[in-house]
């Protein structure tokens, strides 16, 4: 059994210039009163993996306004002028992974993979500097994996053992983030006697876990 950690205590956790994965599609299905936390406690230099830093005020975008966050690797920025205002005058580092070779990357990182192979970005920007590899007359690009200090994820239910379970779009990274850190810090909205989620409903497992934050009071 997990002992349910405090949000301030669990923050205190995360130091200077951590690297975090954050779950999450656009503020949904990320942990915000753990990043609450963190924006209060005021700690920064981060490197943040995520899809996104969705907008103002939501998510993510709270500690770029904060300006928690030295780089960012993400799939897109185009709903946080502010993380685009910080890139161009050279605040934040930026670097745009399309969408499935992020998640692919992160998954590798879980799986213990050397990288993952994709025609993703062939002839294109994102080709320089990357290793290219050719199988059966086709090119591809080697895209390395990305493993993270901490991983920060939101889950729907958890049990107090630390088995998780997600809804809707909080599928997309939050199992797959979980899989790819040295600790893993589990939000949930709600936490249940083990045996009450369904075993074909933990999408992580408990063994995964690290930390499981109280319940919103």
């Amino acid at each position: 059994m997990k002992t349910a950690t405090r949000v301030r205590d669990a923050a205190e956790m995360i130091p200077e210039g951590a690297i975090l994965h954050i779950g999450g599609f656009m503020g949904v299905g990320s942990p915000h009163r753990l990043i609450d936390a963190l924006v209060e406690r005021g700690v920064g230099g981060f490197t943040v993996v995520a899809n996104d830093t969705a907008m103002p005020g939501t998510g993510i975008g709270k500690m770029i306004s904060a300006g928690m966050v030295a780089r960012a690797i993400v799939s897109h920025i185009g709903l946080n002028p502010e993380t685009q205002a910080k890139m161009i005058a050279g605040e934040i580092e930026v670097e745009l992974v399309p969408q499935g070779t992020l998640v692919e990357r992160i998954r590798a990182a879980g799986v213990g993979l050397g990288g993952v192979l994709t025609a993703t970005g062939i002839g294109t920007l994102v080709e320089e500097g990357k290793q290219v590899v050719e199988l059966d007359g086709r090119r591809y690009l080697l895209e390395t994996p990305i493993r993270a200090d901490f991983a920060l994820i939101a889950a729907s239910r958890a049990d107090y053992k630390g088995n998780l379970e997600y809804h809707l779009t909080a599928h997309n990274f939050n199992p797959i983030m979980a899989m790819a850190a040295d600790v893993v810090i589990a939000e949930p909205k709600e936490i249940l006697p083990v045996g009450a989620i369904p075993p074909d409903a933990v999408k992580t497992p408990a063994t995964l876990v690290d930390h499981l934050l109280e319940r919103a009071h």
